[in-house]
């Protein structure tokens, strides 16, 4: 191997490595409110929370961000130490995913079938059709389509140059010699752990080590320490997101390593026990890269296993690492390390926007109780709302600004911008409140009573506010049950404008003319029909779009 196979070797990597991330971010945009309903389905169930964690870090190929979004959520109050335990078991078999697709590249045969499966087969054609797709098509989710496509093909093109590169390394005794020390089972987890750890990702280590098979100088004996070895290095990654965060969070850091830690010591104690009594051939065979998927996914498939059922237990050694500080705690409101999965951060920030706003109806509603009823007590606590609002704004302003500059899908931005606005609104409503409550102390110091007309208008508003909100309410657990969400009414909205310039566009193609009078009927009707059931979902902004239509239809009527 000379210098200029070195420089090739590493321009592999780097292909590989910038494949893998290019893949991962654009399946986690792609995925978008899957990924979050996903993440809904979390219960204290062992077996749901387990296969949640699987499911994510299959659509996202990294145990390290799914375990690191774990502890947002836990720093965030939003997920259960116990909870985390199942996803972050779940997460370390998901990962195992990314290894059976790379060992894909060493199919050998004579089969015109079994050779398509290799990646050069079908890599080139991948890649093409993500170039169209990226470069030709205006639609946001076809274009993240086609950057997956894309990275895959990248992530293959480099594990193969890698593959080329290094198999020369055959012929260099020392580099035979190294791995024949890694037979040694410690120093096989201790480089493995390391390597892991510095790159921060076990999928791209196990990549580099199927890719270091093509030489034939890993034997198993040497490759399944080394695979044992970096599950330990892939918790570094949390273990550094965890500072700063409260002890649940930290806890929950601590669990990965002791998962990890313990499913080690068992299965590699059995694995010298094995080497030492069975000695079987199997071990000192070069080790191959389906070989290598198999020995990953076998030891994350036994230790969860091994440690699922004793998900307790290990719940119980994190609190006895990570006791309860004297001082209390807060908890983070809107944690950043989930701004690293846009969709899972859009919807915390609707979830604490939604606290904003029922803090901000609870100032109204007490400022207008305040004339007949004005107490220090009361005036006090308007006050109090008004400041939470306050604070809402101030961390949903900054962190939403931070998740805008983030690559998001079409429906997470539109989500963003109108949570931007609204917590505006919900801050003058606060505001507003507060001046109610001013006025309402200067009438109960002067004793200014209103006259009955007043107190009719007065007792009107706070009926169409109580209204409102019992509306809002209905209208949500209508939604809950029939699986309406803001996403799903933006999307028939985008949907019936496409359609109905479609149609008119089509029309005029067909004999310059505008819509006939009965079209035109029909598609204010249907559009109407949809602008209620936005206004119904309280979807203004795209009531207004819809209104403006309808508008412009009746203007040709005339």
């Amino acid at each position: 191997m000379d210098i200029f196979d070195f420089l090739t070797m590493l321009g592999g990597l780097s292909l590989f490595l910038f494949g893998m991330s290019l893949m991962g971010s654009a399946l986690e945009r792609r995925a978008g409110s899957r990924l979050r309903s996903l993440l809904d389905q979390m219960t204290g169930k062992p077996l749901v929370g387990f296969l949640t964690g699987l499911g994510v870090t299959a659509i996202i190929q990294s145990s390290s961000a799914t375990t690191v979004m774990v502890v947002g959520f836990v720093n965030s109050g939003l997920m259960t130490l116990r909870q985390a335990i199942n996803v972050i078991m779940g997460a370390n078999v998901g990962t195992t995913v990314t290894a059976w697709l790379l060992s894909l590249g060493g199919i050998e045969s004579s089969s015109v079938w079994l050779r398509l499966l290799k990646p050069s087969s079908f890599t080139p054609v991948l890649a093409l059709i993500g170039i169209v797709f990226y470069m030709f098509c205006k639609d946001a989710k076809k274009k993240d389509t086609g950057t997956i496509l894309l990275g895959f093909a990248t992530l293959m093109f480099g594990m193969e140059t890698m593959s080329g590169a290094v198999s020369g390394l055959s012929q260099v005794p020392a580099f035979t010699n190294l791995f024949l020390a890694f037979k040694n089972p410690i120093l096989g987890v201790l480089v493995g752990a390391v390597l892991t750890g510095i790159i921060q990702s076990s999928s791209a280590s196990v990549g580099i080590l199927q890719a270091l098979s093509a030489t034939g100088a890993v034997s198993y004996a040497a490759a399944i320490p080394i695979i044992m070895g970096q599950n330990i290095g892939t918790t570094v990654t949390a273990m550094l997101s965890s500072v700063g965060t409260n002890k649940n969070a930290r806890r929950a850091a601590v669990v990965h390593l002791l998962f990890n830690v313990i499913g080690v010591a068992v299965l590699l104690s059995v694995f010298c026990i094995v080497r030492a009594v069975l000695a079987p051939a199997l071990l000192d065979e070069s080790a191959t890269r389906a070989g290598i998927a198999v020995a990953h996914s076998v030891f994350n498939l036994l230790c969860t296993a091994m440690l699922l059922p004793a998900g307790d237990l290990l719940e119980k050694l994190a609190i006895r690492l990570v006791p309860d500080s004297k001082s209390a705690e807060t908890v983070s409101e809107l944690d950043e390390r989930l701004l690293a999965a846009p969709s899972l951060a859009l919807s915390r920030s609707r979830a604490v926007a939604c606290e904003m706003a029922q803090c901000a109806v609870r100032a109204l509603n007490n400022a207008l109780r305040s004339f007949t009823e004005y107490t220090d007590m009361l005036a006090r606590s308007i006050r109090d709302d008004e400041e939470r609002c306050d604070h809402y704004e101030d961390i949903l302003g900054t962190y939403l600004v931070q998740l805008s500059a983030r690559k998001m899908g079409v429906d997470e931005s539109e989500e963003a911008t109108e949570l931007l606005k609204s917590i505006g609104d919900f801050e003058r409503i606060s505001d507003h409140a507060l001046n109610i409550c001013d006025a309402a102390r200067e009438i109960n110091a002067k004793s200014v009573v209103f006259s009955p007309e007043a107190e009719r208008e007065l007792r009107t508003l706070e009926q169409a506010i109580t209204e409102t909100e019992r509306r809002r309410a209905i209208q949500e657990r209508y939604n809950e049950e029939n699986g309406i969400t803001p996403q799903t009414i933006r999307k028939d909205v985008r949907e019936i404008l496409e359609i109905s310039k479609k149609d008119e566009d089509g029309a005029r193609r067909r004999g310059k003319r505008k819509l006939s009078e009965r079209e035109r009927d029909e598609e204010i009707r249907k559009l109407e029909k949809q602008m209620q059931e936005a206004s119904r979902m309280l979807e203004f902004e795209y009531a207004a779009v819809l209104r403006d239509r309808i508008i412009e239809l009746r203007k040709e009527q005339k």
